[in-house]
């Protein structure tokens, strides 16, 4: 464990009753990655990793579920459509 790494109590590390599905399943997989990472580092940063990963098919979700429109799409995900399609382009999405 890295000098300024801190290990929670169990408890800790179970969802919390009010946590949305959405949440738990985030704190489910990050705790199994970090399980399997053990010590090692991560390279890139945590944030960064779960950020790239998730970005992707947040994008993708939304912007099919909003029939490819991308107006639509970047006022469902609160940003504006020039932030859309740079992140669309930056995961290959465009």
């Amino acid at each position: 464990m890295s000098v300024n790494a801190v290990r929670l109590p169990v408890e800790a590390t179970r969802p919390v009753a009010s946590q949305s599905a959405l949440g738990e399943c985030v704190s489910r997989t990050v705790r199994r990655y970090l399980a399997d990472l053990g010590d090692a580092d991560c390279g890139e940063g945590l944030h960064a990793l779960v950020i790239h990963e998730v970005e992707g098919p947040l994008l993708r979700e939304v912007l099919a579920f909003h029939d490819g429109n991308q107006s639509r799409a970047a006022v469902a995900l609160g940003i504006n459509r020039a932030t859309l399609r740079k992140k669309l382009a930056a995961h290959g999405l465009l």
